[in-house]
Parts: C-alpha cells; structure tokens; sequence
C-alpha cells in the first residue's frame, strides 16, 4: 500500500513538475517572440496628464518595441515651487533631469533619519551672556525643561539630495520618492522603468503606488491588463466598494484602509487619518506648495560651513551601520569633464555603470549621455547584453536599426522630444544632423558592452585582412584600407563637417 501512495505521489509530482515547466517555456518563447520586430519607430507620448503644478506624459508600454525591452518611459514636468508626492514603484527605476533643478527625497527602508535640527540653543545662550548671572540661570533652567518637552517635535528625516540637469538618479524598486522644484524654470526629468527586472516580483505593468492625494492613471492602463480585469475582482473589487461608501474616490495607498483602523495603527485622531486617505482632496500628482518649503539640509557651500562650524563646533556623527543606507545615489553625467569619449571634431560620451556607481548593480541599469556635433556620426554598433532606450534631449538625429535578417526596422529623422528602442544585438548606425544631436541612453544592464562597427575598435579592425577580403569579395589591400580608413573609436567625424559647426555645443560648461 504505502509502495503504491509512494508511485501515486511521484507521477503527480512529476505532472505537475513538466506542467510549471511547460508554461514557464511558454511564458518565456512568448517574451521572445515579442521581439521579432519588423518595425520600430521614434515616438512621442501617448497620455499627457494634466496636474495642479506640472504634467505628466507616459509612452504606450503595450507597443511591441517596449514589450521587447520589457521597459516602460515618463516624463514629468514640474513647474516652480511643484512639488511631485511622495510615490512609490513596483519596478527599479533611472531618472535623468533634463531641465531645471531641485530636490529629490528618498526613504531607505531600515536607514535611520541623518538629517536634524538643532536644539536652537546657540543664539539664546549669546544672549543671555549679557545679562545678570542670576537672570541667566533662571532662564536656563527654564528652557531646559522647554527643550525636554519639545525635543520630540524636533525634525528628523533621511537625506534630501539637490539634483540639477545631467544628473542621473538610481531608484530601487519599492523606495519612496519625492521631488520638489525650488527654481524658476520647470524642472524636467524622464524616468525608466524596468519592468523585466528580476525586482518586480508583479505582472509587467508599471505601477505606481502614492500616499498622497488623488493621482490619476498615468499609463492609462484601465481595461488594458488582464490581472487588472480577473485579480481584482476578488478582493479589489471589496477595497473599492468599501472606499464607494466611504464617500472616498481617491486612490492613495492609505485610502484603502478603514478609516479607525488606520487611526489606531497610528495613533492619530479620524480626522488626521481622513486628511491621510485623501478625503476631499481633489489634487493629483503634482501639487503647488502652499507658504515656505524648507527642510533640514547641510550648508550649499565650505563658508557656510566654517561659519556654522564656528558657531556650533564639529557636528554630531550620525550612524549608519548599512553600507545601503549611504550608497552614491545620483551621479551628473552632463558635464563636459564627466566624459568618457571625447573628440573635437565629433563630440564626447559620458557612461554610468555600476563601476562608477555600485547602487546599479542591484538595479542592474546603466545609462549613456551623448552631445555629437553637426553632422557627427555615432559609430555603427550593437549592444551584446541590454536593450537600448534613447531619449532625444536636443537637436536631431538620422537614424536606423538594422534585426537579424538585414532589413531596416527603423529609418527615420528623430527630433528632441521623441523616443526610440533599439534591441539588444540589433544594429544601430546615427548620424547628427545640422543643429546637432543630443541624448540620453537607458540600458537595461548595469554594465552593459557594446561591439562597434567603424573606427579603431571596431570588429571589422580586429579581422585578419584574409578574412574580410574573402568575406567581401575584394583584395587585400582593400581590405586594409577597410580596417584602418577611421583612427577614431566611437564618435566619428564628418568630412562635411566644418570647424564652426563643430563648436555648436561649448565646451567649456
């Protein structure tokens, strides 16, 4: 009998084993027939939404260019004094600022709040200096008990960053961010993100999760996704019934709970949870900060330092035992000293990896920053591990994407504002046109290679010249002027270019 139970147990383990195997494979084979493509194309938004101080547009992630990258691609706007409520992601994300400057606030989850007030007590005992002993000692007495009775109200809170254009921006899939405009122009940045990666543990639909105010749909998903329409009938449907006869049309994370539930979980009165959940309060995403936007932050430069230091002596050390919770978070790749390929007549390449900035090895994303002048030629190449996402910053650009076959996928002009995809191992050749070219590249890999097809070292240079005159049909002098017509590596000259067209971008910023 028990020999018998034993055989029963192992077919149906077996079954059952070959079944997750089966769809797993099916799964995978669909995901890869998802990138053969026979056209790409350069695109602009596809929803623009409209918020209390700035907008937010996304591209349509269902085109087959994206499913291919398993990506998804924003970009938000936020006009002065905005601020961007705090939000979190089910995916890893990279964020480039292309406009403006401001701050950028993220919650580690464990890492403890390394930036607070002071006690306020410098000015009041200069002060007091001046007066009688007895007065003085009355009054410090008196403010000690005051300190220890609002030394809890003191701020406390984890490290708010200053970002600013070319800065590029790691967010972990799941942390809290917040973003705030304090210039006077708009500030512009445009985010990725990756929905393949091994972190979302989801669907592959980009979601955003807010815990404030009303945000609307950002990829205008509704009815799109298949788990949006069968996994929330069960107990979403109960979550939105619930939140219908509360009165309570916004969608928060904390809308969600019972109002008393939400009060006892933290402490607070009904009213202060109401304000939590949203009730009543009609703004989106984007919101205009009502009076002073002021939080504790370290001195902009070393003399406000010295001057503080002067006044107060050597600050507190505070304690971060996790090396996460101080990992390099942002790093400007815009500066022309930042670049990592540089030549007069072409232009220069900035890349971020996780070489230069550790954090993206776990987000395992990488970024590539571009200024080609007039004319200028980004050499012929494939990527060997990532997917590719461009972001046309400035200028404008000729551009083609070669798959697997030879055909030409893409073929077309592209222009400041749009985005193109270009598949890992597809070929991609790019050529500046007259008012220069500038972009962003995302790379879904935090140290993503690329193979080059012109230049000194490109594949065709590293040939034995026998092989390329066999392989084209020509002799072997010709195949040496082949390998060896571009000194260059990556930017590569025009012969239309001339010395004033190549100084269209200063070099000197």
């Amino acid at each position: 009998m028990a020999k018998h139970l034993a055989l029963v147990f192992s077919l149906c383990f077996i079954v059952l084993f070959h079944g997750c195997l089966a769809s797993r494979q099916q799964s995978q084979f669909s995901q890869q027939n998802e990138c053969q493509l026979n056209q790409i194309q350069a695109r602009e938004p596809d929803n623009r939404i409209e918020c209390e101080a700035g907008r937010i547009e996304s591209w349509d992630y269902n085109q087959d260019d994206f499913q291919c990258a398993g990506v998804a691609v924003q970009r938000i706007t936020i006009e002065s004094n905005g601020l961007h409520l705090p939000s979190y992601t089910n995916t890893p994300r990279l964020v480039y600022v292309v406009q403006g400057w401001g701050h950028v606030g993220m919650v580690l989850p464990g890492c403890p709040e390394t930036f607070e007030e002071s006690e306020q007590s410098d000015e009041e005992q200069q002060g007091q200096e001046q007066q009688g002993q007895g007065q003085r000692g009355r009054q410090q007495q008196g403010r000690r008990q005051g300190q220890q009775e609002s030394f809890e109200q003191l701020d406390r809170h984890q490290r708010v960053r200053r970002v600013k254009e070319g800065d590029v921006i790691a967010v972990p899939a799941g942390v809290t961010c917040w973003t705030h405009n304090h210039g006077n122009q708009p500030l512009v940045f445009v985010s990725l993100f990756d929905m393949s990666n091994k972190r979302n543990q989801l669907d592959q639909n980009p979601r955003k999760f807010y815990l404030a105010g009303n945000p609307q749909d950002e990829f205008n998903q509704q009815g799109q996704s298949q788990w949006g329409q069968q996994g929330q009938q069960g107990r979403g449907q109960q979550g939105r019934t619930r939140r219908q006869q509360q009165g309570n049309n916004n969608n928060n994370i904390f809308a969600g709970f019972d109002t008393q539930l939400l009060a006892d979980a933290l402490n607070i009165d009904q009213q202060t949870a109401q304000r939590l959940q949203g009730q009543n309060d009609n703004r989106p995403q984007i919101v205009r900060v009502q009076g002073r936007f002021d939080f504790v932050e370290p001195p902009r430069s070393q003399r406000e330092e010295r001057q503080m230091q002067g006044q107060k002596g050597q600050y507190e050390q505070n304690g971060m035992e996790e090396l996460f919770c101080h990992m390099k978070m942002k790093q400007n790749i815009g500066k022309p000293k930042m670049a990592d390929v540089y030549s007069p007549q072409a232009g220069r390449i900035s890349t971020l990896n996780s070489f230069s900035m550790p954090i993206l090895r776990r987000l395992r994303l990488s970024a590539e920053r571009g200024f080609f002048y007039n004319n200028a030629i980004y050499s012929p190449h494939w990527n060997l591990n990532a997917h590719e996402v461009y972001y046309v910053i400035r200028g404008s650009a000729r551009v083609q994407v070669v798959n697997d076959n030879g055909e030409t996928i893409l073929d077309d002009q592209v222009r400041q504002g749009q985005l193109f995809i270009v598949p890992q191992n597809h070929a991609v050749l790019q050529k500046a046109m007259s008012n220069g070219y500038e972009y962003i590249a995302f790379k879904t890999d935090d140290n993503a290679m690329m193979n080059t097809m012109a230049g000194r070292t490109s594949v065709l240079r590293a040939l034995p010249d026998v092989v390329l005159a066999n392989a084209y049909q020509m002799d072997r002098e010709q195949a040496r002027n082949l390998k060896y017509n571009r000194q260059e590596t990556v930017a590569l000259s025009s012969s239309r270019s001339s010395r004033s067209q190549r100084n269209w971008w200063p070099l000197d910023a």
